[in-house]
């Protein structure tokens, strides 16, 4: 529940900060430019970014088109700092409190009607800057991608109906902040700063019969099925992908009681084009080993690094390499100090790519002890290079061969492509790009426990392994053999799914409880909306449109 309480008016805080009084609980930053004395209490939206001392009215925006390769910022004049209005809102609490509990809400509106609300997360904008800054500038929309949360707002806002509302034409966009805390309920203060702009959208073209769901034509290795189905709402769902609501998505295939039930493509891609995946790739990975160990090439996955290497010859030895089960490598939660979610993490993805050897990177990784004693989730994709390179010299003449031999020709999978580490070894960490048609018989190979045409690939106990959740990652929110795992809820109701996953919201997601295999590929590479706009198709559209 938001209780909106009230505040001194703009006024009023403005004229404390003038004659000194003492209702203000942190020492803030002084109002020094004209331009910011003159439009307390505004948002001016601006286009490349100005230092404030050379910010002039001749820099303000009144309208833009919305468009990739461009920039927008805000920039925020208050008339005091954030922490002294939440101070307002809870004046017993102490500063640090106020922080830690307490920061901006903004409000987004199209054409006068509130789309989003988002209560930002407390630890975005910063203790320090909370406390003193009166005007601050934040990218929306970056042509360079500067990291900021504004930037993960904007897309956020996108994602929850923007994007929906802002068809071709002309339309308002209004921005209104308040300062908010949560206590045993969120309390919200009245707006501190707002701000309007006419947004331009550029009119797209498309031919109706371009939304019509496409029609599969015959192909061999997959009945297609006679199922009913919402056309409707996948009518719908191409219309958005073709007006770019859903942005860069290529191609989207169901599979319903082992049959084709759904194949649809965009963005000039077809059934023979190859999706580079990134990391869905790892999935494959974790099979290839599961068939490595029924082939008793490999022990099992609690063999040991020390099964494997001479440990000693790589930097930052520690008897603690010695045990690191292969098991800790596919859930992701060896003790390296490793994590690609951590960008100054020593074992961050980024710092082994321009290497001459993954292998060695990975091995002269000195260990976090804190993770030895009790295991933690960190994605770490250098960890799943190494097991590549274990299969590779485990199985006879090596991974890419051996994936060949025993899973792509047992699954009719003749066209797809590696990518290569530095050795000339099968990247095992993504990259691997195969048709979406043949996507679907990887997913549809673990709804089957393992098997394909009769034939038993992977054995059950692998795929029960593979896919159970074996760590957790947050609530709700599982990791298995490098495959995922979590809930779609729909109406109360939950859709398990078990799912591989890689950069620009690229999945395959397998149904636990519904005879269902759903593959999306998109080229949304490295933005903050490709997740989200897959995660959206599955549940507001895919899932409604074949199971509802």
């Amino acid at each position: 529940m938001i209780k909106y309480t009230t505040l001194f008016c703009l006024l009023s805080l403005v004229s404390i900060r003038v004659y000194g009084q003492n209702s203000n609980l942190v020492t803030t930053d002084s109002i020094v430019y004209q331009i910011h004395e003159a439009n307390i209490g505004k948002i001016i939206f601006t286009g490349h970014v100005i230092p404030i001392e050379n910010f002039t009215e001749t820099d303000f925006l009144t309208s833009f088109e919305l468009k990739e390769k461009a920039d927008l910022n805000i920039r925020v004049f208050l008339g005091n700092s954030l922490t002294n209005y939440l101070h307002e809102l809870s004046p017993e609490l102490t500063a640090n409190e106020l922080t830690n509990i307490g920061n901006f809400q903004f409000s987004f509106y199209i054409d006068g009607k509130l789309i989003y609300v988002e209560n930002l997360h407390h630890g975005a904008f910063g203790e320090e800057n909370k406390n003193k800054r009166v005007v601050f500038r934040v990218p929306l929309i970056s042509s360079t991608n500067e990291d900021s949360w504004g930037r993960f707002l904007w897309n956020r806002f996108l994602m929850s109906g923007g994007r929906e509302v802002l068809t071709g034409g002309e339309h308002i966009l209004k921005i209104e902040i308040r300062p908010y805390i949560n206590l045993s309920e969120v309390v919200t203060g009245n707006i501190i700063s707002e701000g309007q702009l006419n947004i331009i959208v550029p009119e797209i073209k498309i031919n109706e019969n371009q939304v019509k769901v496409q029609t599969i034509k015959p192909l061999k290795d997959w009945e297609i099925s006679a199922d009913q189905f919402d056309n409707i709402k996948i009518e719908e769902l191409n219309k958005k992908i073709l007006l770019q609501v859903f942005k860069d998505i290529t191609s989207i295939v169901v599979i319903k009681d082992g049959k084709l039930l759904i194949e649809e493509y965009f963005n000039g891609a077809g059934r023979n084009s190859l999706h580079d995946t990134r990391s869905v790739g790892k999935s494959f990975a974790s099979t290839i080993l599961g068939i490595a160990i029924n082939e008793k090439y490999i022990e099992n996955e609690t063999q040991t690094l020390g099964d494997f290497y001479n440990l000693k010859q790589y930097q930052n030895y520690s008897p603690v390499k010695e045990s690191i089960t292969l098991k800790s490598l596919l859930t992701m939660s060896s003790p390296f100090e490793g994590s690609d979610m951590i960008q100054e993490s020593p074992g961050n993805e980024e710092n082994m790519y321009p290497t001459k050897n993954w292998v060695a990177f990975t091995l002269n990784l000195p260990i976090d002890d804190s993770r030895v004693p009790v295991p933690k989730f960190e994605y770490f994709t250098a960890g799943v290079v190494v097991l590549g390179d274990i299969i590779d010299k485990s199985v006879p003449n090596g991974l890419e061969k051996y994936a060949d031999k025993y899973l792509f020709s047992p699954l009719g999978i003749t066209r797809y492509k590696w990518q290569f580490t530095p050795q000339r070894v099968a990247n095992t960490a993504g990259g691997l790009q195969l048709r979406s048609i043949d996507y679907a018989k990887f997913g549809q190979l673990y709804k089957n426990e393992g098997s394909w045409n009769g034939k038993q690939i992977l054995t059950q106990a692998w795929v029960a392994k593979s896919l159970s959740r074996q760590i957790t990652i947050s609530e709700g929110e599982y990791y298995g053999y490098l495959f995922w795992n979590k809930n779609y809820t729909i109406d109360n109701e939950n859709y398990e799914v078990y799912y591989s996953s890689g950069n620009g919201g690229n999945k395959i997601c397998i149904f636990k409880n519904h005879p269902l295999v759903i593959v999306i590929t998109s080229t949304a590479y490295n933005t903050p909306y490709g997740h989200k706009q897959a995660d959206k198709i599955i549940q507001d559209y895919l899932i409604p449109a074949v199971l509802k």
